[in-house]
């Protein structure tokens, strides 16, 4: 566990409680807990918001939960450096970002019934942090010039199409392709082209596509309607935000980033540092962002115990929710605490 900035020494501890109750009620071994540090802390205790050493007992591990960073507010020359968290990502290749988008019964929700999940290749497209093998994709050949390279390579658009129809065929067999082809013909182009060659090996699953600028409009009408959407990394992280605000909050928003050895929890929001220290922060994108842990986790290791720990914490949450029991961004007044601990005693009962 790394608990991070903001609001992270919140939600963080307030899911390893929900986790721990969910992996007893399930019947699987309790989780040995590894603090290590990241953010802020960590630059005054090891000089550096991603420590070597956190990296090094990360290879040991195969799942973690990230809290949020707020490298903006950091001092340089760590303002400057890749973030921890795209640190972490471009050190253990992470192509894979899920994030789902789910309303909830009880609260309000722009489009009610909206149950999708954003596939968002993680590694290459505009990112300057990810997108090359040593140094960024970003340069200005004078003060006055800023360019940036957009990378699309066809294995890594064939890896996250994968990763797209498989969760699909999981679901409810459908997946959308957004990309800017009548534009950006070549890079997105290819993306929409290889995602359709992926499609023909899954003919149970049906496919569309639409620009970008489109899909933002297609949410906001009917995000009811969509199941699986997969995008380029700029384009995934936009629409993510988008979709969780659809959903109900941000604060509502789980994600993890993954590659087929390692896995990441990390919530969709950012570290919140206005609301830091005041037990008013939305825990539930982190708590779901631990279940989606453990659900991946118990698909790479055949533990049916695992799967069964994610589907309580998803089932509680819910729950709690219906019940009335809500954060103050979604009309409640239940402190961070007090939440996870309504969601704990949900898992046990």
């Amino acid at each position: 566990m790394l608990e991070g900035d903001g609001i992270g020494p919140e939600i963080v501890p307030a899911s390893v409680l929900v986790v721990d109750a969910a992996l007893a009620a399930a019947g699987a071994p309790p989780a040995e807990w590894v603090e290590l540090p990241l953010g802020a802390s960590a630059i005054g205790t090891h000089g550096d918001a991603l420590p070597a050493s956190t990296l090094a007992a990360l290879e040991g591990l195969d799942g973690w939960l990230l809290g949020p960073h707020d490298s903006a507010a950091y001092p340089e020359p760590h303002r400057s450096k890749l973030n921890p968290s795209g640190g972490i990502r471009k050190h253990f290749d992470l192509f894979a970002n899920i994030r789902p988008a789910k309303s909830f019964d009880g609260a309000d929700a722009v489009v009610p019934g909206t149950d999708l999940v954003i596939v968002r290749e993680n590694t290459q497209g505009f990112y300057a942090d990810r997108s090359t093998y040593k140094g960024t994709g970003e340069f200005m050949p004078t003060p006055d010039v800023a360019i940036a390279m957009g990378i699309v390579t066809r294995p890594a658009v064939e890896r996250i199409a994968v990763e797209a129809f498989e969760l699909a065929s999981r679901r409810r067999g459908r997946v959308t392709i957004v990309h800017k082809a009548n534009v950006l013909k070549l890079t997105t182009g290819l993306f929409r082209d290889v995602c359709r060659e992926v499609a023909a090996r899954y003919p149970q699953v049906s496919v569309d596509d639409f620009h970008i600028d489109a899909m933002t409009v297609h949410l906001v009408r009917r995000a009811d309607a969509f199941d699986v959407i997969v995008t380029e990394n700029m384009f995934g992280d936009i629409l993510s935000d988008l979709a969780g605000e659809i959903a109900g909050s941000l604060g509502i928003a789980p994600s993890i980033n993954a590659s087929h050895e390692r896995a990441m929890a990390q919530a969709a929001h950012g570290s919140a540092p206005d609301i830091a220290g005041q037990d008013v922060a939305n825990p539930i994108a982190m708590i779901l962002s631990s279940a989606m842990l453990l659900d991946w986790l118990g698909a790479r290791h055949q533990d049916p115990a695992l799967a069964r720990a994610a589907t309580l914490i998803e089932t509680a949450v819910a729950g709690t929710v219906r019940g009335g029991v809500r954060t103050r961004d979604m009309g409640g007044t239940a402190g961070t605490r007090a939440f996870a601990e309504a969601v704990a005693a949900g898992v046990k009962r």
